[in-house]
């Protein structure tokens, strides 16, 4: 398994927006470059599929980055990096991504092959503005992306069935922007949504691949662990 660690850059990029209205601006230029017409790697092919987190630490202003690669069918991981750099961008809701990014992109340069699936803990189309984490990161990498979130977060739905593999729309209005999907029977659901060149129904097919054991994806989980342990070392 190969392992990058840096925690000297993930520092964002000149120009990077540092206000409200500029972030908004962003994402405003950016949101028709989401590719949805795409189906996506077909779920039980062999793949790499990457996970990405991130860990905060406010009172040093900081922020780590992991991206773990696993083979989509062993779950085995072959590769992980991290990266470490200041928070790029204050706290609003709506506005995660900024504050993610310029580290998220550091620590997924350091891998050593391209993903062909790139799974976020956050949001995609269901967003309030149809562009959160997983749609913003895919259109700046051009690779598959989609979201994966623990809750629905403004967004209403259904109770899905009990059983694995249940789904109930995730709904704004009438609008369906992800799914509740129920990746272990009995327990509650996760939301997936589309982030970019990936439709709802294999987003939702990695994902339950991906979450053969626990609630979550073990992209996710592996992610998770790995930007803590940045975090604290970066201390």
């Amino acid at each position: 398994m190969n392992h990058t660690t840096d925690d000297t850059t993930g520092e964002p990029p000149s120009g990077w927006p540092t206000t409200e209205a500029e972030a908004l601006a962003v994402q405003d230029a950016l949101r028709d470059r989401v590719v949805l017409d795409e189906p996506g790697p077909a779920p039980g092919a062999e793949l790499t599929a990457v996970g990405v987190d991130v860990a905060y630490d406010d009172e040093r202003d900081l922020v780590a980055a992991a991206a773990v690669a696993l083979d989509t069918r062993t779950l085995r991981v072959v590769a992980e990096a991290t990266a470490v750099g200041r928070v790029a961008f204050p706290y609003v809701p709506g506005l995660l991504a900024f504050r993610e990014i310029p580290t998220v992109l550091a620590a997924l340069d350091r891998l050593p092959a391209t993903p062909d699936l790139v799974v976020c803990d956050g949001y995609g189309l269901a967003h309030p503005r149809r562009f959160g984490l997983a749609a913003h990161l895919g259109v700046l990498t051009g690779l598959p992306t989609i979201g994966v979130a623990k809750n629905p977060f403004t967004f209403r739905h259904a109770p899905p069935g009990p059983a694995r593999g249940d789904t109930a729309p995730l709904l704004d209005g009438d609008e369906e922007v992800g799914r509740a999907l129920r990746t272990r029977e009995g327990v509650k659901p996760v939301y997936v949504s589309v982030g970019h060149r990936v439709n709802l129904d294999r987003a939702c097919a990695h994902t339950l691949g991906l979450a053969r054991a626990y609630r979550l994806p073990e992209t996710t989980r592996a992610a998770d662990a790995l930007c803590r342990r940045a975090l604290a070392e970066a201390r």
